[in-house]
């Protein structure tokens, strides 16, 4: 079981999981997760914009807030729900179960951001017992589906390079600096000719050559090339 399942006090994580069409079909229910999922909202928003600050120091404001609405929209928190294995625990009204509720990423995410809130509350209101959870959920979505990503910046430097001149395109060395071998840490260069245009660093050669990517443009855009 996910340790965001695994809570001190039942009841909150009970009432995380109703949906109101469960509670409006069963008069004992009393409490739905719509107050939960207002905090855990407040809460994933909060957490995920520090994690890209810390995380990516080359990233402007804009890049930044495209990744967050990335990382805590409804497609991405429905396959957090999933991930944690939300779906079949949620509860829900016959109704809503009929019309495909298990798997509707509305309720999904609904429900992820109330459990987040609910764990926050059996937590003692203690943010860093919920903060490496929610940021090991980030570190697991690939970076191929975030905006920014491994495809998009090492194609735009391309197009960069190409527009001004360059015969071949950026030419990528990347190597193994250090790291365990179940966890290593890769570093990478991105060349033009023979002139280095950007560094990057990472836990996967992708991510290293993503990072240099990245760097190179940050760099053309502060001299104003970009």
């Amino acid at each position: 079981m996910h340790k965001l399942l695994m809570f001190n006090d039942e009841k909150l994580l009970r009432q995380a999981l109703t949906h109101r069409s469960y509670v409006n079909e069963n008069p004992g229910e009393i409490k739905d997760n719509e107050r939960l999922e207002f905090l855990g909202d407040a809460i994933l928003t909060f957490v995920s914009g520090e994690y890209l600050y810390q995380r990516h120091s080359e990233m402007g404001e804009d890049e930044m807030t495209r990744w967050r609405s990335a990382l805590v929209d409804e497609k991405q928190l429905a396959k957090f729900a999933t991930e944690v294995g939300l779906d079949f625990r949620m509860r829900l009204g016959q109704g809503a179960i009929r019309d495909g509720g298990y798997q509707n990423p509305n309720l999904l995410s609904s429900t992820f951001e109330a459990v987040i809130g609910a764990y926050y509350l059996d937590c003692d209101r203690n943010l860093e017992a919920v903060r490496p959870l929610i940021e090991e959920l980030f570190d697991s979505v690939p970076p191929d589906d975030q905006p920014g990503s491994n495809i998009d910046s090492k194609n735009r430097f391309q197009e960069y390079a190409q527009a001004n001149g360059a015969i071949m395109p950026p030419k990528y060395v990347t190597e193994k600096k250090g790291g365990t071998d179940h966890a290593p840490e890769f570093i990478s260069k991105v060349y033009v000719g023979d002139k280095v245009y950007g560094e990057g660093t990472g836990r996967k050669k992708k991510d290293a050559e993503k990072q240099a990517a990245e760097d190179a443009l940050a760099k053309l855009k502060k001299r104003g090339l970009l």
